[in-house]
């Protein structure tokens, strides 16, 4: 009888699963899903996933290892879940092995770590002093593991070549352990104990205790509990405070019992309610979307800022889940979440869970867990992670502001979009797909119109018939020629500003641009502080009072002097949400003000607290990167002022006019969203611009139709895909030489249609040097043909020694 055998996904950048045989006392106990230990190479071990069973048969001679251990009896993954990771894999030209790291929450994901034991009949005398501290250290059947050992010795320089030596030597020996990071919470119980185990002896237990009051007490409120039931321990301690040592008393004499119990760490708290009545242009709304779904999987809802997309979002979500349906709702930004929790606890209350990168660990490990349980949770809240969940029922999949470039992931592995993976997850599913947003992205929005793949549905009315706010621009070109703005505020911001202020309102400076300052330089010879490490100039901080390298985030002290010259006039240049708020405490002292950008936001508490003071009033004027863009609901903000239209309007990008359309009119969006029109103010050197005037007109038409001309003529999506090929190497020569050597694999296939090899902008991140291709891929050519063409370029060029280590990265759909 032959050995059975599986597949096993591995968390590593190789084309596939690797064969391993069953062990007698694994038999039948394996299935697709099953978490597993096995061993790979002469030390190390993994943890993987089984993805096939019975697994690929391997050839004749070849002696396969056995799987080590079975980490749960539960699977941990749905098969529906390992062909998701495979079409992952293969569209966005990455591994499976890949796919699932950046897919399993870690919690989940076993770590396997070098493991050191000290030699127990070693004689030490002879070693340095340092040598025998370590051994010291390492003593014992337990040992520790590296990081350990180097928190032990308190970072010590040079601490491993030491330990290769003792290795060497025989004096420790190293071995692979493998440990799970996620552990279920428990929490202490308490139950009347043996001594009470019947009515009698509970009685001569009670008699027993007449000279201590304090244990009496304790015993009758155990001998209360409902049969079977039981109390949390700090609950009972907190009816008695001060009890635990009549509680030990009572747990020594056998009357009562302390328990450890698996507790949830998701919230079960809350109640269900139904929700809010449409308006008649929302079940309009509603309904047609409906209609849509008749004929097309996929729907795009084009409502207006305001309109009241959420509530209807908030119905349909409601019906899924009355059908017995799970809905996964999708976010751009974790700060989305704050407020969409709130808002959708009133209606589903327990029924919802939230999955975002800012919950810790353990908590998306046990949604996970939960998700995969008789007892899933029907709807999920989360940005683009959230799309690895376990779903058995999924019936609907809402991205909301579906344009936004959050949704895609750019490094590491797999580049893919959270978008049209939920698009395709839906497929799969036979699930619906709603994409929302007031300004669609170009390729969704001709998808809906001109090629008639998905439905559409528009929303051209506020909630309550409220005007989309009036846009007036401010030429701060002029301003600036005349002398008559110098703060970042033009006179006209801040006579609304103060205004708004002053009646109790409130207001949103919008600048997409963190820290202090992005560039501080010498006056005198011009220098400019770079990173050592990128190619890229330093962002003065002032809050921190460091020099801050927004790539690889390393920080430097701001000197005092130029290293050029030695001058001492270094000046800041430029203009940061830091700079703005310092102003803003000048020009309106009397404003209660909040920023939010990368720096401030670093804690999911920290978002939560800066959203609920601004809704609440504690805050009256909030300054915001492109997180103040993204869906957020507050009533009384009557000015949004757009502090630099033109940082937006001069990237390098074909896709420049329509971010900065979305992003200005999103941002535009939060004001004037009850009762009053809101205003916004948009200062810009170039007034005339059309996109400009579009965003004044709120005209996504015209946006879009201009685009398209601009697209269709010098071929960009949706007239071709883009597949945006990197390549990274510490040595300069040798990246450029690799760059060149595989565009001269791939230019007999794609000719022109191959552009580069190129310098990015930033030509070098972390000491790794960059060269970039881009290929526009025609709808005629054959996906297939063009995948198998670039791997097989890729994989020639790894072949040659010369090139091994250089790290290629195919970006398919670059945003």
């Amino acid at each position: 009888m032959s050995t059975p055998l599986v597949d096993v996904l591995l968390p590593l950048a190789v084309p596939g699963a690797y064969t391993y045989a069953v062990p007698a006392s694994l038999e039948g106990r394996l299935g697709v899903g099953s978490h597993v230990v096995v061993p790979l190479g002469k030390n190390k071990r993994y943890s993987g996933i089984v993805v096939r069973c019975p697994g690929t048969p391997p050839a004749e001679g070849i002696t396969l290892k056995e799987v080590e251990e079975l980490v749960s009896d539960r699977p941990v993954l749905l098969p529906s879940q390992v062909d998701m990771w495979r079409w992952m894999a293969y569209y966005y030209m990455c591994t499976p092995g890949e796919v699932m790291k950046a897919a399993l929450p870690a919690g989940l994901r076993l770590e396997s770590e070098t493991h050191l034991v000290a030699a127990p009949d070693y004689d030490a005398d002879d070693l340095p002093p340092i040598a025998r501290t370590i051994l010291a250290h390492l003593r014992g059947d337990k040992g520790m593991c590296i990081n350990d050992l180097q928190k032990a010795m308190k970072g010590l320089r040079g601490m491993l070549g030491i330990l290769n030596g003792l290795i060497r030597h025989g004096a420790v020996t190293v071995s692979e352990k493998v440990s799970m990071g996620y552990r279920p919470r428990t929490e202490q119980y308490v139950v009347p104990g043996p001594a009470c185990a019947t009515e009698a002896a509970a009685h001569a237990a009670l008699d027993s205790l007449q000279r201590s009051p304090r244990q009496t007490a304790l015993l009758l409120d155990l001998l209360s509990l409902p049969s079977g039931e039981r109390i949390a321990r700090s609950r009972l301690m907190k009816m008695h405070p001060g009890a635990e040592s009549a509680l030990a008393a009572l747990v020594k004499k056998e009357m009562a019992t302390v328990i450890d119990c698996e507790v949830s760490r998701l919230t079960t708290d809350g109640t269900m309610a139904e929700p809010a009545p449409l308006s008649p242009a929302q079940q309009r709304a509603h309904d047609d979307i409906h209609s849509r779904w008749a004929t097309h999987d996929v729907c795009l809802l084009h409502g207006v800022t305001s309109s009241g997309k959420t509530e209807i979002y908030t119905h349909l979500i409601h019906e899924v889940i009355a059908a017995g349906g799970q809905v996964l709702y999708l976010v751009p930004e974790i700060a989305l979440t704050t407020q969409l929790t709130d808002r959708l606890a009133r209606v589903f209350g327990p029924q919802m869970g939230v999955y975002h990168s800012r919950y810790p660990d353990a908590l998306r490990a046990e949604l996970w867990l939960r998700q995969l349980s008789d007892r899933p949770l029907p709807l999920v809240l989360g940005a683009r992670s959230a799309l690895f969940l376990p779903f058995r029922r999924l019936g609907l999949i809402i991205v909301d502001e579906e344009h936004e470039t959050s949704y895609k992931q750019q490094e590491p592995a797999p580049c893919y979009h959270a978008r049209d993976v939920a698009i395709m997850l839906a497929r799969q599913a036979g699930a619906k797909v709603l994409l929302g947003t007031a300004t669609p992205s170009i390729e969704t929005y001709h998808n809906a119109t001109d090629k008639g793949r998905y439905g559409l549905v528009t929303l051209t009315e506020r909630y309550g018939r409220v005007q989309l706010p009036e846009v007036e621009v401010v030429d701060v070109k002029e301003l600036r020629r005349k002398k008559l703005m110098p703060t970042p505020f033009s006179p006209r911001l801040i006579t609304e500003v103060k205004q708004a202020l002053a009646d109790g309102q409130q207001a949103i400076l919008f600048l997409n641009r963190r820290g202090y300052a992005p560039v501080l330089e010498c006056r005198a010879c011009g220098w400019v502080p770079h990173c050592t490490a990128c190619d890229v100039p330093l962002t003065l901080h002032q809050s921190t009072g460091r020099l801050v390298c927004h790539y690889c985030g390393a920080s430097y002290a701001v000197p005092t002097a130029c290293p050029q010259c030695e001058g001492t006039d270094l000046r800041d240049m430029g203009c940061g949400t830091e700079k703005i708020e310092e102003a803003v405490q000048t020009c309106f002292p009397e404003a209660r003000v909040a920023r939010m950008d990368q720096d401030t936001t670093r804690s999911r508490r920290a978002y939560d607290r800066l959203i609920s003071d601004f809704r609440d009033g504690q805050t009256n004027l909030l300054i915001g990167t492109q997180m103040v863009t993204k869906g957020l609901d507050f009533e009384r903000v009557r000015i949004v002022g757009i502090l630099d239209a033109d940082q937006m309007l001069r990237q390098p990008d074909f896709r420049a006019f329509e971010r900065a359309y979305q992003m200005m009119s999103q941002v535009a969006g939060r004001a004037g969203r009850r009762q009053t029109r809101g205003r916004v103010l948009l200062q810009t050197r170039q007034p005339d611009l059309e996109v400009v005037q579009q965003v004044v007109r709120s005209d996504y038409g015209a946006l879009y139709l201009s685009q398209l001309a601009e697209r269709r003529e010098y071929l960009f999506p949706p007239f071709c895909r883009l597949i945006e090929i990197r390549l990274r190497h510490r040595d300069e020569p040798l990246c450029a030489h690799a760059a060149q050597q595989l565009a001269a694999l791939l230019r007999p296939y794609f000719g022109d249609y191959l552009l580069g090899p190129d310098r990015p902008l930033v030509a070098r991140v972390q000491n790794q040097h960059l060269r970039q291709m881009l290929l526009k891929v025609l709808p005629a050519w054959s996906p297939q043909q063009v995948r198998q063409t670039l791997l097989q370029a890729a994989a020639t060029l790894h072949a040659s020694p010369t090139y091994r280590a250089v790290t290629l990265l195919f970006n398919v759909d670059p945003q």
